[in-house]
C-alpha cells in the first residue's frame, strides 16, 4: 500500500485554477496533491539577440521555490547571488517542453516568458510546473489571438509531465515526497497530447531497474498524462 493509499495507477488530486493573476496574459495555479505552483505567462515584444531579424519568436521559462515551500525555510536564491544547478535544470526543462509544441514563426518576433514559482513542495514540482505552464501558455496565446496581435495559433499540441517510480518494489504513478525520497528508481516523463516523447529523465536511486519495470513506468506515465491533458483542455475552454 502506498503512503497515500492510492492505487499504483492513480494520480494525486489535480487542480488547474486559471486567471489567478490579473496582470499576466495567462496564469494558472496548479496543484498536484499538496504540491502547488503559481505559473504566469507574459508577453514581451522583441526576442533574444540570437533571434533578431529571423522572423520568429521564443518561449522561455524561469523556476523558483519560495522560502517556505518546504519543511524548513530555504534562502532565496537571489539572496545567494546565484541559481542552483537544480533550478537551472528545471527551468530549461520547462522551456524545452513548451517550445516542443509551439510554432515559433507564428509568434512573430515576440517572446513569452513563463514563470513557475513553487508555493508548496510535496514532490513533483517540475512535472506540475510543466503541466501548469502549458495552461498559462495556452491562455496567453488565446489572448494574443483574441486581441489580433497574432493571426495564426502557435500552439500545435498539448504537453504535460508526470513522475513515476519504483516504490517498495512496485511501479507507481505520480510520486509524492514520501515516495520520491524513498524510491528505488524514479523517472519524469514529458509527453505531448499525440503521445510524442519530449523528454524522459530516469534514474536508479537505490538499484538499477529492468527494462520491464521501465515499460511499466512508461505505460503509467502515458495513462497519467492522458488524464492531465483532459484537465488542461477543460481548464482552457476545451482548446
Amino acid at each position: 500500500m502506498r503512503p497515500s493509499e492510492r492505487l499504483a495507477d492513480v494520480l494525486r488530486p489535480v487542480t488547474l485554477e486559471t486567471g489567478v493573476n490579473r496582470y499576466a496574459e495567462g496564469s494558472c495555479l496548479v496543484s498536484f496533491g499538496h504540491t502547488k505552483v503559481l505559473v504566469t505567462a507574459s508577453l514581451e515584444e522583441g526576442v533574444p539577440g540570437f533571434l533578431r531579424g529571423k522572423g520568429q519568436g521564443w518561449v522561455t521559462a524561469e523556476y523558483g521555490m519560495l522560502p517556505r515551500a518546504t519543511h524548513t525555510r530555504g534562502r532565496r536564491e537571489a539572496a545567494q547571488g546565484k541559481q542552483s544547478g537544480r533550478t537551472q535544470e528545471i527551468q530549461r526543462l520547462i522551456g524545452r517542453s513548451m517550445r516542443a509544441i509551439v510554432d515559433l514563426k507564428a509568434l512573430g518576433e515576440r517572446q513569452i516568458s513563463i514563470d513557475c514559482d513553487v508555493i508548496q513542495a510535496d514532490g513533483g514540482t517540475r512535472t506540475a510546473s510543466v503541466t501548469g505552464a502549458w495552461v498559462a501558455l495556452r491562455l496567453a496565446t488565446k489572448y494574443l489571438l483574441d486581441e489580433g496581435v497574432i493571426t495564426k495559433d502557435p500552439i500545435v499540441d498539448a504537453v504535460a509531465a508526470i513522475s513515476c517510480g519504483v516504490f517498495n518494489g512496485a511501479p507507481v504513478l505520480d510520486l509524492d515526497y514520501e515516495e520520491d525520497s524513498n524510491a528505488e528508481a524514479d523517472a519524469n516523463f514529458v509527453l505531448t497530447g499525440t503521445g510524442d516523447i519530449v523528454e524522459i529523465q530516469a534514474t536508479g536511486e537505490k538499484r538499477g531497474f529492468s527494462e520491464g519495470e521501465f515499460d511499466t513506468l512508461f505505460a503509467l506515465a502515458r495513462k497519467g498524462i492522458g488524464e492531465l491533458i483532459i484537465l488542461q483542455r477543460a481548464a482552457t475552454g476545451g482548446q
